[in-house]
């Protein structure tokens, strides 16, 4: 009797909406509503499947076999070296509760949400929702290219060093908000160099503080640069060196002249996403320093366009835990 009450009320209700002529807001808020809408199996569901039959890990052993369940995840037992585990061991979403509310969760990254404002549209408390949006969000922005081709454009912003949220502090105090004690860029900001090639392909590496150095370059642009890339910068000495350390070929802008661009020869691209990226941090009111890779990963992953739906961004966190298991392969 209750199935067939309940059934009832849903085909009155929808033949109330489906008659109404809804106008384009309360459109928007019914796709909303109903994009929010998660079925309590069917994270789960998403977990098992991109998981499969994940490798133990401990050991990075593939003899494994069932081994019972616990929170309504399969577990696994190595063969090896005998340790159980399941598809989020090893993952940034290991030890995480209140699953059923994880998809509603990432609807709140997808919109770019305040901590307090993603608690309260989810219903939990702004410390878990602070907590995983730093395990979330890291975990996704795993997935990124593991080289650039071509012409790439390598430009560093920087940022007033934070120290937002910490009990101890390394200096004076000051207001959110302040300015730094010396003119120019010091060990007072924090660098964030942005690697963009013309193919819409970004990766972004917080150096620390301070000028970015040749060392640096070398650490996390040598990796992922083609031996017939054409890297263009700005006229700083740092790329130039890099450039005839590692014998790309290199191009310069001297923007401080006046000069942005010669033909093909610009950093606009990446120019453009880090103007991008400072006008959408803005909302956050400060970032604390030791998350800024944290954010810039998340625009990366906005920016990228390619993970659109909860499913897809919890897809690439479990998926991501598989791939550094198989790197130990």
């Amino acid at each position: 009797m209750g199935t067939a009450m309940q059934s009832l009320a849903f085909e009155e209700v929808f033949a109330i909406l489906s008659g109404l002529p809804l106008q384009t807001e309360q459109l928007g808020r019914l796709r909303a509503w109903l994009a929010s809408l998660v079925h309590p199996g069917e994270c789960l569901a998403i977990i098992a499947q991109a998981a499969g039959t994940p490798a133990c890990p401990h050991c990075a052993c593939t003899r494994v076999h069932r081994c019972g369940s616990a929170s309504a995840l399969q577990r696994w037992r190595c063969l090896g070296c005998r340790r159980s585990y399941n598809a989020l061991t090893g993952t940034p979403l290991a030890r995480l509760r209140k699953k059923q509310a994880w998809l509603p969760f990432l609807h709140t990254v997808l919109d770019s949400d305040t901590v307090r404002k993603a608690a309260m549209r989810v219903g939990v408390h702004r410390t878990t929702s602070f907590r995983w949006r730093h395990r979330f969000v890291p975990g996704a922005a795993r997935e990124r290219p593991s080289r650039l081709a071509a012409i790439v454009e390598a430009d560093e912003t920087y940022r007033l060093e934070s120290q937002k949220g910490s009990r101890t502090l390394d200096r004076v105090p000051r207001r959110r908000g302040g300015v730094a004690r010396r003119r120019g860029i010091s060990r007072e900001h924090d660098c964030l160099l942005v690697a963009r090639d013309r193919n819409g392909q970004t990766l972004d590496f917080h150096t620390g503080r301070g000028p970015v150095t040749v060392a640096q370059l070398k650490t996390c642009l040598r990796p992922v640069l083609p031996a017939d890339v054409l890297l263009v910068s700005d006229a700083a000495a740092a790329y130039r060196t890099f450039a005839r350390n590692i014998g790309i070929t290199h191009e310069a802008v001297n923007i401080s002249a006046g000069v942005r661009t010669r033909g093909a020869i610009h950093i606009q691209n990446v120019n453009g996403w880090h103007a991008r990226f400072k006008t959408w941090l803005v909302r956050f009111r400060g970032v604390a320093s030791r998350y800024l890779i944290h954010y810039s990963g998340w625009q990366r992953l906005l920016d990228d366009k390619r993970l659109t739906t909860p499913a897809q961004l919890l897809r690439a966190i479990v998926a991501s835990g598989k791939r550094a298991i198989d790197v130990l392969n």
